[in-house]
């Protein structure tokens, strides 16, 4: 299988790049520069040629701009204009190419469980509505995006990925330094559910997508959610330190706004019920042996 893979660099996309070559497979990078070998240039902006997709049997889309900072009217359109337009470029240039070569047959595209926004202790399944907020609205129209592929054929997976849990990167990466100097603990009430998933799950899942059959939304994130205390509790057993330290409320709203209360403070209770209905096999469905393996 020859992939063709945007965000290539980042997290998610180093990890599924040296997976596929572990299986054999070849892939491609886009890349804003000027491409090297094994890449092909794009502007996410600007329309792309269908013929750089030519033998590229699959696209996974994990490009966009990233939603750590501080959210300014500009930064909130830079992102949903990263996610969205970038999006449509790809898929755009996707359907055409199918229309021409047959190829890609498999668009795969990066979305979030910001999806649903905050939503109590409901249980989310795919078939759950879109909520509110800012997050939400990205992800909406990031998975809207993609329709020129899937109209035109492509089997189109959007993956609503939860809380990534890998010390190089993800949410777990900023929560490390004060956790394993003892000073974590609960965050708001700690009442909130956190969907998270493991790199590898992530991994493992986007190659199951690949090779599978599944299409539409697709929520990446592990059978087990649990509430933030839970977390907080399991993070610091792992790291061996207390967690004592709560961060209120006020504290997140006062120094991070709009985006500590959709990051932090939202409560999502998602499941995985179309994965687990597919036949996926977790690699990692309890949250001890995750951050296990996220942190050794």
């Amino acid at each position: 299988m020859r992939v063709l893979i945007s965000g290539a660099s980042g997290l998610l996309g180093t990890a599924l790049t040296r997976a596929l070559h572990s299986e054999g497979h070849e892939t491609l990078a886009l890349v804003r520069r000027m491409a090297r070998e094994g890449e092909v240039q794009w502007d996410p902006r600007q329309p792309l040629d269908p013929a750089k997709l030519a033998g590229c049997d699959a696209v996974v889309h994990l490009a966009g701009k990233n939603i750590a900072g501080r959210w300014t009217e500009k930064f909130k359109h830079e992102v949903l204009e990263s996610r969205s337009a970038g999006t449509r470029t790809l898929a755009t240039a996707a359907a055409e190419s199918l229309r021409r070569t047959g190829e890609p047959r498999v668009f795969v595209s990066a979305s979030g469980i910001g999806y649903y926004g905050s939503r109590g202790d409901e249980v989310l399944t795919e078939a759950s509505a879109a909520g509110g907020g800012f997050l939400a609205e990205v992800c909406r129209r990031w998975e809207a995006a993609t329709d020129p592929a899937r109209d035109a054929g492509v089997r189109v997976v959007n993956l609503r990925i939860g809380v990534v849990l890998a010390k190089d990167g993800g949410a777990l990466k900023p929560m490390l330094p004060p956790f394993r100097l003892g000073l974590g603990g609960r965050v708001g009430s700690g009442k909130q559910w956190w969907s998270w998933v493991s790199l590898d799950d992530v991994i493992g899942a986007m190659l199951f997508a690949l090779h599978g059959d599944s299409q539409g939304a697709v929520n990446l994130v592990a059978p087990a959610p649990v509430r933030n205390a839970e977390f907080v509790k399991a993070l610091g057993k792992a790291l061996h330190r207390p967690t004592i330290f709560p961060l209120p409320e006020f504290v997140i709203r006062g120094l991070m706004g709009e985006m500590g209360e959709e990051l932090l403070l939202t409560s999502a209770r998602a499941v995985p019920e179309k994965l687990q209905a597919a036949g996926y096999k977790f690699r990692h469905a309890d949250l001890d042996g995750a951050l296990q393996a996220a942190l050794a």
